[in-house]
């Protein structure tokens, strides 16, 4: 179920961005739990393959530099959520990390978490989340 936030807002408010960008970094953080698993899965792959095994710089093989290739694009669109939810809000970050990349609306994330906000604050938060991911990706 998706939140109930209106996808579109009004271009006076200061965290406006188009509504069809809005659902495409939305759909970008929901994406989030996938790329954890799978950077966690290779970094495990990594570990147990080549743990301790002394590789030339000059003689990688393409298993190892493909390895790497996928956890670099693993990496680099994890932290690129965290980063966003970090300059949201130092402190409700971890709320906000945890509502887009679950799609959970302000009720569900109260029951959950108990986050320690009003409705209004966290939907202003909500989207200066995506506004600030919208200028991370551009």
């Amino acid at each position: 179920m998706s939140t109930l936030i209106r996808p579109e807002l009004s271009c006076k408010n200061k965290y406006w961005i188009d509504r069809h960008r809005y659902y495409e970094l939305k759909h970008f953080c929901m994406q989030y739990d996938i790329w954890k698993q799978a950077y966690d899965g290779l970094d495990s792959l990594v570990r147990m393959n080549y743990e301790g095994a002394h590789v030339k710089s000059s003689n990688i093989s393409n298993p190892v530099e493909r390895c790497a290739d996928a956890r670099s694009y693993y990496f680099e669109r994890l932290t690129m959520i965290e980063k966003a939810a970090d300059e949201t809000d130092s402190f409700f970050g971890k709320y906000i990390l945890q509502a887009v990349t679950k799609g959970l609306s302000y009720e569900k994330l109260l029951i959950q978490t108990g986050i320690p906000c009003c409705k209004d604050k966290y939907y202003d938060l909500y989207r200066r989340f995506f506004w600030i991911l919208n200028g991370i990706r551009n």
